[in-house]
């Protein structure tokens, strides 16, 4: 692109004149990052038809990612850095008078996502693409994001995330691709003349899906591959045929907005029959588009349909896009004429299926007559899956009503999608060791015994590049400085810096990069928030989406605590700490948000005494997002990943923390496992109940809050001061839902279990942090062992065991 900094600055000065008619002493901010943005993709482009053609030419096998998530984050400095320009782009700018650093501020966060899921599968396609492998991703192109959090006396406030205010430049729309999807109406059969059934779908709503794709960047290749976003659009001729259907013609613009609502929010709310028939809506229009279009790319390879699962890979992330199953299902049968037998190996043979959670409630059900009114053909095929299914059990279990109905994919007046995507794929996978057991042994053991071969773990992992080369560059640099780089393409050489455990001047450096981070982000949160915190500080960070299970109240009542003991005695010795909080509760979870008040009353008592202020400080950061935690992670002594035992599937905040030197105070939940296994006893902080306790307790019900309560006067004290008055409750009743779910709920995530172990933990790490060689020891043994949490080695683990795709090389 640029082959040295002078070439580039004369082509940003050009960009700037010849699309905004700016020169650089006149131009602003924004328009600069736009100008800078077209030129990287002008270059972006070049390689992403290159490497279309390369695909279509050797009719490469491809895999598509379908996700209702994708958290991409900024992408400006991210594609630089993939595209080996960074430093010599920053440099340029720098002459110029200007900093990327500012002008990346210019870039929304793109509002595809809300949490881990979403971070999951952008890693993954920055790995498929920095591997060389053919892997894409389609999701929504939603208008808004999650929401804008605001707070607002202490309590979450939400605004629309308008994340399109802002030109969106790595687009690209294209409108000529655009798929046709049908709701509503009935299905007319008949037999023909050869006996078989033809279906014919009539009366129908029809939405117009656009897609529009962004490129996706391999790192120091030329690898190019697609992110498919598709948007809701309606026709004017769509609405007038549905106007006249209905005799509203009236009702033009009412029509064009519901057609269109489909992909207008991440998530609608579906605490009303019109909300969750919404959501349902839009995760039939993602796969029906993404199905659709993968079948038009591969007609166009000329190879009969056996050949199609050498040639694609469908992977349904979570339960959202479950329904890829039976819509591919329909088009095989009903629009190619097989015969189901053929359709259906076709089918289980190009499908998998990651499972997220061991949540209930999480796990996907829809009501039958919800989607047999909505989605009629798709029923049609869904029952006949199930009746089919329930067959071949009843041979395999004859009389074993109770286990074919636990099985069984429509049952009790509901469709069950995590069933569904079982039965109908060839591969099922948890994403942390302890996760895929605790499926195959207890939440999904009826189908493990079924199905053994089909499960398998994928443990997940984070991408290296943007979390640590990008968000921490001085530490990058630093590891570069001591190994060499090629840990940048082959992440776990990072264990080659144990050889430095016992360096001190090394040792010693490291402290200096996480300081000056430190100090970055207290100059940050200075700016923003108006709170001042001490950067020599321990730097405690609990950044994840806010739910009972992820227990953000436990570190808060452990607060409270540290708060009750000083201000009993203002001369204890305690290492001064800072709290970060950041989390967003979804805007229907009446309890995560009496939490997000808690915390925010929590900072206000404890920020504003003197008594305390100097020991510690609590800040809550308002939207959290992953911009947010780039100048978080690099700044974190501490890592809160204390999840109740048994229901973090994973996590992957966990390994972002650990890959920039943070220690973890955790449960031995998700990967905490995978991560303690790999430090040892002695490079992190583990407490609380295990995973076979908790689900021990919820089997038989031994548990009494209650009883932990009274025996415990420290907590007992702190829960009284959420009811009763004091410097928290103000003699207020805010706080009672939590004390009630606590103790006359019996505390359904053992909170208070765990509390006493929780603050011998947070002794313990107060007592290292003391002695600054040690903690940098332990640190340096995280950021060494974290290359195996890399992406890159989850994405190769399902090119080679599930995907069956290969590294396709690029001609330079």
């Amino acid at each position: 692109m640029f082959s040295n900094k002078e070439m580039f600055k004369q082509a940003l000065v050009e960009k700037l004149k010849t699309n905004f008619g700016k020169k650089v002493e006149t131009a602003s901010e924004y328009d600069t990052y736009r100008a800078l943005g077209a030129l990287v993709k002008d270059e972006i482009t070049k390689k992403w038809m290159e490497t279309e053609e390369r695909y279509q030419k050797d009719q490469t096998k491809q895999v598509y990612y379908f996700s209702m998530e994708f958290l991409m984050g900024r992408l400006l400095g991210n594609n630089l850095l993939n595209m080996n320009l960074l430093e010599l782009v920053q440099d340029g700018l720098e002459d110029l008078g200007l900093s990327l650093d500012s002008l990346e501020e210019n870039e929304n966060d793109a509002g595809l996502g809300n949490g881990g899921l979403g971070r999951l599968a952008a890693c993954f396609l920055d790995s498929l693409a920095s591997l060389n492998l053919a892997g894409h991703g389609y999701g929504m192109r939603y208008r808004y994001g999650m929401f804008d959090q605001h707070i607002i006396d202490g309590k979450q406030v939400e605004l629309p995330d308008e994340w399109l205010s802002k030109d969106f430049i790595w687009e690209v729309r294209r409108p000529e691709d655009a798929i046709e999807v049908k709701y509503e109406g009935y299905v007319d059969f008949k037999e023909d003349s050869s006996g078989n059934w033809k279906f014919e779908y009539v009366d129908y709503e029809k939405i117009r899906a656009v897609p529009y794709d962004v490129p996706i960047v391999g790192y120091n290749n030329e690898t190019v591959n697609t992110l498919r976003l598709w948007s809701a659009e309606a026709t004017t001729e769509d609405i007038m045929v549905r106007a006249k259907r209905k005799n509203e013609m009236g009702y033009f613009l009412n029509h064009r907005r519901a057609l269109e609502s489909v992909s207008e929010f991440l998530y609608p709310d579906d605490s009303t029959e019109e909300g969750r028939r919404l959501r349902l809506k839009q995760e039939y229009f993602l796969v029906s588009a993404g199905v659709q279009s993968i079948i038009q790319s591969f007609e166009k390879t000329g190879l009969p349909w056996s050949a199609f699962s050498d040639k694609t890979a469908i992977h349904i992330n979570d339960t959202h896009p479950a329904l890829v199953i039976p819509e591919l299902m329909r088009i095989l049968v009903d629009e190619k004429g097989l015969g189901w037998d053929q359709a259906w190996e076709i089918t289980q043979s190009v499908v998998s299926y990651t499972n997220h959670t061991t949540l209930s409630e999480a796990l996907e059900s829809w009501p039958v007559n919800t989607v047999r009114t909505l989605l009629p053909r798709l029923f049609m095929i869904i029952e006949e899956i199930n009746e089919r299914f329930c067959q071949a059990l009843w041979k395999t279990y004859p009389g074993d009503f109770d286990r074919i109905a636990n099985l069984a994919i429509v049952a009790d007046g509901q469709v069950k999608m995590a069933h569904l995507s079982i039965v109908g794929s060839h591969s099922i996978n948890g994403v942390a060791k302890l996760h895929t057991e605790i499926l195959k042994k207890r939440e999904m053991k009826s189908f493990y015994e079924t199905f053994p071969s089909k499960f398998n773990n994928k443990t997940n992992g984070i991408t290296h590049r943007r979390w640590l080369m990008h968000a921490n560059k001085p530490l990058s640099n630093l590891i570069t400085e001591a190994i060499g780089d090629q840990w940048m393409n082959e992440p776990d050489r990072l264990k080659d810096l144990l050889k430095k455990k016992e360096d001190l001047s090394f040792l010693d450096r490291l402290d200096d990069v996480k300081q000056n981070n430190k100090i970055a982000l207290a100059d940050w949160v200075k700016e923003t928030q108006g709170i001042t915190v001490d950067p020599q500080s321990i730097f405690d960070v609990h950044i994840k989406r806010l739910h009972g299970y992820k227990r953000q109240l436990l570190n808060a009542l452990h607060i409270m605590h540290l708060y009750n003991e000083l201000k009993a005695d203002p001369t204890l010795d305690m290492v001064p700490r800072t709290f970060f909080f950041g989390a967003k509760a979804a805007s229907g979870y009446y309890f995560a948000k009496k939490v997000i008040q808690l915390i925010n009353r929590i900072a206000a008592v404890i920020n504003k005494d003197d008594e305390v202020n100097d020991k510690i400080k609590v800040v809550f950061l308002p939207n959290y997002s992953v911009s947010t935690a780039e100048k978080i992670i690099p700044a974190s002594n501490v890592s809160e990943q204390i999840s109740t035992a048994s229901k973090e599937a994973s996590g992957t905040g966990n390994m972002k923390f650990m890959m920039n030197g943070a220690l973890t105070i955790g449960t031995m939940d998700g990967a905490n496992v995978e991560i303690h296994d790999l430090v040892g006893d002695e490079n992190i902080y583990t407490f609380g109940l295990s995973s076979e306790e908790v689900l021990e307790y919820y089997r038989t019900g031994g548990y009494s809050s209650k009883q932990v309560s009274d025996q415990d006067e420290r907590l007992r004290h702190t829960l009284e001061q959420l009811i009763h008055y004091s410097p928290f409750s103000k003699g207020e009743m805010d706080f009672q839902p939590i004390y009630e779910a606590l103790i006359n709920h019996n505390d359904e995530y053992f909170v208070l279990k765990d509390f006493a172990d929780y603050v011998m933990a947070q002794r313990k790490v107060s007592q290292d942090y003391q002695n600054k060689r040690l903690w940098n020891a332990k640190s340096l043994v995280n950021i060494a062992q974290s290359g195996h949490f890399s992406s890159d080695r989850t994405i190769q683990e399902y090119a080679s065991q599930i995907w069956n795709i290969e590294r396709v090389q690029m001609l330079k």
